[in-house]
């Protein structure tokens, strides 16, 4: 495979102990301790970045550095890497003299006669004592590289190096492949030496973990977002965790379409750079050698002798001699389990396998597949793939359906999924539509359930056709309940998803009265699920008393036909409704009892399902301890029966509970893992993308927090259901707020309880109560804030949901601020800041507390105002929310120094905003209607108004009014008591 150009992670990944050890190493370097480090480990392993890495500290620890290193041919050149490294000194102006001298006497320029052993000593010994001096002046590094291929005059001369250095400033760093001490290699004994007398420290460069290829996979994709964990997963798989591999495949992919799937990763050609290397190890070993490793590659990874032996139909005893040469050269390793070995890493098998001629390959998987039937090496998933790349495909057909069918049941839709796909790949062409079509259903199910949902919109439709194709409409109707959950997750809406629902139903006779037995239970069974379905739609639209409605009634069919699965299902949308209407320990003591009767008849789906609804509702709901720990619970469970986009959808959820607390540091890392992940799910990705801009937005990223909730919005739009439109519409509001921009805070506010208002909703409204509050107080306007919250109050009391009545408290106190009443201020304030910490919510929490010192500061209690506000600096400092601390800290300035902070001193709020309509051009009366008061007050107000300002006519209050700021949205419309 051709790579067009190169990779190169631009981070040393899972090597931080070894660079700790570099440096505690260093560091007695500089004390006057020398250190000899030899770093081993196989090809690609990452030796050659980590000496670089500490040549890098050292030099900035004021070494002065020097690299050598070996080639393949230099086993026949007497100490080559000695010649390297001294040319390299005499490049360096630190190092000149000693590189000259060092060249100088490894040339050997005395005559040949004599006694050769002691001449050969004599070099050894002045060659040493060369290199030591490399020190003299100052610490040294000395770099040695690939020494697996030094002669034996290196050896030795590093050997006796290795007794001076404990005397010198110097750190000699070797490095070596463990995979190239094959036997006979001069420096096996070499190292043994050295190692068993204390003479140098081996260190070994393990292949990387799968979260270190993960992270690793994340800096070479440069996304911005993390690996999504399949295809992580795959490149760890086909890598072995080998960083030159991992570069490498990525490149490769790069080149050729880039990283679309995990299927790109899986079947991606191996990268010319790795397999020239191992063609070239394999070449030279013996003619059976080469067949053991062919046939090894086709049975796969990992292989048994017996197996291995029956496939090349030789005696194991008579494999002995070319496994141990395939084991002396690293191609095959021993596994733990006895009698069993593997390739040393996955492309060592795969390029092996990618050069087989297509003939023996046939050949071979056939065997492969006869020798291990009725075998436990033999299961289903082993022989589909033999027999169907043996081209058998009646019997690769057999294999992968029956493997299909038994992988669904115990709940691993991955394997599943890939053995549907598999069985309609060799399925025959007269196979009969209805068998057509529950192939197409079973793989439209593991395909959603492992997040896959075009595949699976996809492949229901065509199930749907065939069994329509069949005559079995009964069975074609059932299927609209899962292909409408798909197109959900697609971004399909209500009324789409409705309609198709309601088709389904009309297709089917109509259904038993209450009291009668059913007399159809399969067309019942199929009406119990098309109503659930249609009752989880509107409950997804917040639609909550037409969902109960049909939840009910699906509860009862589904009892009817003995349904269990079905009536699960209708009892989580239930209880769904039943929390969001306000009825919270009803539901959630329905939604805790499917969970448990779902658990105790495995029904996997359903249990994943509520764990999902429990979770996401309590998350919305304010009810942060119960959503955490049902969510976790849930991202445990789905993840351990293959329920993927249940998993990425609760894991978004998860980032919003965790934002909402405040942490959110680790909000925004599961909510960017959720979004790479839940590729498949749209309702996934709103959810992850509305918690990542509100983390931008408390973060003061106002631009950032901007573009990604105008995508959720936008996505959201889509969709048309209001739990996907409005947390977008109230993080824009907040953003407008936070620019400066309270005229469109209030459109976004407005908007937002306008697609509230449409289904009586209270859980997406009451985060505008404050918002909107603030919003109209900033614009001069306390009176538009009282309508306000007049018209979104009840709402609020007719659900009664706890956690949202704060919002009440905390839109009263800044109103009541606004009005200069500040007595009531702080009381409403009080309440709500530690209502919003009682319930966990951090964002509210945080300002409330901020108003609360504002109103302390109106009343001159400066003592308190200092105290409360230094809590509110505490607070946002461990937010990390730059805008609340830098507001907070306006407010201790000012109570510490007496200074007033309202832009609009010395009138009050009610005062400034008679002043704005007194320059706007209104009469007394004008006014008067317009603020709900009498005239004389408003003659009071401008009487007051003139005093205060010291001027004597009413056009000069216009001119004050000019010349007063736009309100700075940080201040939220504060004002200063008379």
């Amino acid at each position: 495979m051709d790579g067009s150009r190169s990779l190169v992670c631009p981070v040393l990944v899972g090597r931080d102990d070894l660079l700790d050890l570099a440096d505690r190493r260093i560091r007695e370097v500089l004390d006057g301790s020398g250190r000899f480090l030899l770093l081993a480990g196989e090809a690609g392993v990452g030796k050659t970045r980590l000496l670089g890495a500490i040549e890098r500290r050292a030099a900035a620890a004021g070494f002065r550095t020097a690299r050598g290193g070996a080639y393949p041919s230099d086993l026949q050149v007497a100490a080559a890497v000695l010649i390297d490294l001294g040319r390299a000194m005499a490049r360096s102006v630190a190092m000149e003299a000693v590189g000259r001298r060092l060249g100088d006497r490894l040339d050997d320029r005395e005559p040949s006669t004599g006694d050769a052993h002691r001449r050969r000593r004599l070099l050894t010994l002045d060659v040493a004592e060369i290199l030591a001096e490399a020190a003299l002046d100052g610490p040294a590094m000395l770099s040695l590289e690939d020494l697996h291929w030094s002669d034996d005059l290196t050896l030795e001369v590093l050997e006796a190096l290795a007794r001076r250095v404990a005397e010198r400033p110097i750190l000699v760093v070797g490095t070596y492949r463990s995979d190239e001490l094959f036997p006979r290699v001069p420096m096996r004994d070499w190292r043994a030496r050295l190692i068993a007398q204390r003479l140098a420290e081996e260190v070994r460069l393990a292949r990387l973990t799968p979260a270190d290829t993960a992270t690793m996979t994340t800096l070479l994709i440069e996304t911005g977002l993390p690996a999504a964990r399949d295809i992580a997963e795959a490149v760890h798989a086909r890598t072995d965790g080998i960083p030159l591999h991992v570069e490498e495949l990525l490149a490769a992919l790069a080149a050729t379409g880039g990283l679309d799937g995990v299927g790109a990763v899986r079947h991606a050609g191996v990268p010319d750079t790795v397999e020239d290397a191992i063609v070239a190890r394999l070449e030279p070993r013996s003619v059976a050698a080469r067949e053991l490793a062919r046939a090894g590659a086709v049975i796969g990874r990992a292989f048994d002798l017996d197996l291995l032996a029956a496939v090349v139909e030789t005696e194991t005893d008579r494999l002995s001699a070319p496994l141990a040469e395939l084991a002396d050269h690293f191609v095959l390793l021993p596994t733990s389990s006895p009698g069993r070995y593997g390739f040393r890493h996955g492309l060592i098998c795969d390029t092996i396998y990618d050069a087989i001629p297509e003939p023996e390959r046939r050949r071979l998987h056939g065997r492969t597949a006869d020798a291990a039937a009725g075998t436990d090496v033999g299961t289903d998933a082993f022989l589909a793939l033999h027999y169907e790349r043996a081209h058998r495909r009646d019997e690769a057909f057999t294999a992968a359906l029956r493997g299909a069918e038994n992988a669904t049941a115990i709940s691993s839709h991955g394997t599943a999924h890939e053995l549907y796909a598999a069985a309609l790949r060799t399925a025959r062409e007269e196979l009969p539509a209805v068998d057509r079509a529950r192939l197409l259903e079973g793989l439209a199910a593991s395909a959603a359930a492992t997040d896959r949902n075009v595949l699976a919109a996809e492949a229901y439709e065509g199930a749907r056709a065939s069994f329509l194709e069949a005559g079995d409409g009964l069975a074609a109707a059932a299927l609209v309940a899962p292909f409408v959950a798909v197109r959900h997750l697609l971004g399909v809406g209500l009324d789409e998803r409705a309609a198709a629902l309601r088709s389904a139903l009309g297709e089917i006779a109509a259904p038993p009265t209450l009291h009668q037995v059913p007399s159809e239970p399969a067309s019942d069974r199929v009406r119990a699920r098309l109503l659930a379905a249609l009752a989880a739609a509107y409950m997804l639209d917040r639609r909550l008393d037409e969902s109960a409605s049909f939840a009910t009634e699906a509860r009862r069919l589904a009892s009817l036909s003995g349904d269990a699965a079905t009536e699960r299902n209708a009892a989580t949308t239930l209880g769904a409704c039943l929390v969001f209407g306000g009825r919270m320990d009803e539901g959630w003591d329905l939604l805790e009892q499917v969970i448990a009767g779902s658990r105790a008849e495995h029904l996997e789906a359903e249990a994943a399902r509520g764990y999902r609804m429990i979770g996401s509702s309590a998350s919305v709901l304010v009810e942060y301890p119960r959503a955490e720990r049902w969510l976790r619970e849930g991202i445990d469970f789905a993840e351990r029966v293959d329920l993927w986009n249940h998993r990425h959808y609760m894991a978004a959820h998860l980032a919003h509970v965790l934002w909402a607390t405040g942490s959110w540091d680790a909000a925004a890392e599961i909510a960017r893992q959720a979004l790479a992940d839940g590729r498949g799910g749209i309702t996934t990705r709103i959810t992850a993308l509305h918690v990542l801009g509100y983390v931008a937005l408390g973060r003061d990223r106002l631009d950032e927090a901007r573009g990604i909730l105008g995508e959720a919005h936008e996505l959201g739009q889509r969709m048309g259901e209001l739990q996907r439109l409005s947390p977008a519409l109230w993080g824009l509001a907040e953003v407008a707020l936070a620019t400066g921009d309270p005229i469109e805070a209030v459109r976004l506010a407005e908007e937002g309880l306008t697609a509230s208002a449409s289904v009586a909703d209270a859980a997406y409204l009451f985060p505008f109560v404050v918002t909107g509050t603030r919003a109209h107080i900033a614009q001069g306007e306390p009176q538009a804030a009282r309508r306000w919250i007049a018209r979104v109050e009840p709402s609020l009391v007719a659900r009664g949901i706890p956690g949202t009545l704060v919002a009440l408290d905390h839109a009263r106190g800044l109103l009541a601020l606004a009005d200069a009443a500040t007595g009531q201020a702080r009381q409403w304030l009080a309440a709500a800041a530690a209502g919003w910490q009682d319930r966990g919510r951090a964002w509210e929490g945080a300002w409330a507390t901020l108003d609360l010192a504002r109103a302390h500061l109106r009343s001159n209690q400066r003592t308190d105002a200092a105290r409360v506000a230094s809590v509110a600096v505490d607070a946002a400092k461990r937010l990390g929310a730059p805008a609340i601390e830098a507001a907070a800290g306006d407010v201790l300035t000012s109570a510490r120094r007496g200074q007033p902070a309202e832009l609009w001193a010395p009138l009050t709020t009610r005062e400034f905003e008679v002043a704005r309509l007194v320059a706007d051009g209104l009469t007394n009366p004008a006014i008067a209607v317009n603020l709900g008061v009498a005239p004389k007050t408003v003659a009071a107000h401008v009487e007051h108004i003139l005093a205060k300002l010291a001027v004597g006519r009413r056009a000069e209050i216009a001119t004050w009014v000019a010349s007063i700021p736009v309100l700075h949205s940080r201040d939220h419309g504060v004002d200063r008591e008379e």
